[in-house]
């Protein structure tokens, strides 16, 4: 990775954070050659800080780093794609990004909740969690349970009640979860065969 560094005077170049996970751009910063190389020797995004005049690695105050994934040069070899995962809030101001948004995506509470169900499976002495007794009642019965919500989703397809459907839908895709992980699978399973498919069209 050949980056640019000389089209700033100050040998800077931007460096655009986005969560790997969520894909959403948390904040914007700059980095000079000596940033470059303490992010990759720590594996925590540092910043050459204009106002500071020194580097600056996010976090060293907070706690709120920024644990480095990867990093992508764009087409003019002069601004870094920064993918990482913030440990906290990534703004001085408390927020998830720089400009106050919440760092969240529906397939990220996807995973929480798939992390929820298998912390069920694995304390099935939870008497009061559904999802425990679901565990407990075997491979049949979770089984049975997505059938039927299968048949609720085709019986409320055919009417006019979008809540209702939705609804279904939700109960439907819940207990799919839960079948995935009494399989020893989970969606990141199903969703890799898809984008093979889609890959070979």
């Amino acid at each position: 990775m050949e980056i640019d560094f000389s089209k700033d005077k100050d040998g800077l170049v931007p460096a655009i954070i986005q969560d790997a996970e969520t894909k959403n751009v948390l904040m914007l910063g700059y980095m000079n050659e000596a940033a470059l190389k303490k992010t990759k020797e720590l594996g925590k995004v540092t910043f050459f800080s204009r106002s500071k005049q020194r580097l600056w690695t996010k976090g060293e105050e907070s706690g709120n780093f920024l644990t480095l994934v990867d990093m992508k040069l764009d087409c003019d070899n002069d601004t870094l794609l920064v993918l990482v995962n913030p440990q906290g809030p990534t703004c001085h101001k408390g927020t998830d990004t720089c400009w106050g948004e919440k760092n969240t995506s529906e397939i990220l509470f996807l995973t929480q909740l798939e992390e929820v169900i298998a912390d069920r499976r694995s304390n099935p002495e939870n008497e009061k969690s559904y999802v425990a007794s679901l565990f407990k009642s075997g491979i049949n019965k979770i089984a049975q349970k997505v059938g039927e919500e299968a048949v609720e989703v085709v019986i409320e397809s055919k009417d006019n009640n979008d809540d209702l459907f939705l609804n279904e839908s939700a109960d439907l895709l819940f207990h799919y979860l839960i079948l995935l992980q009494a399989k020893g699978y989970n969606l990141k399973d199903v969703t890799g065969i898809l984008r093979d498919r889609h890959s070979k069209k």
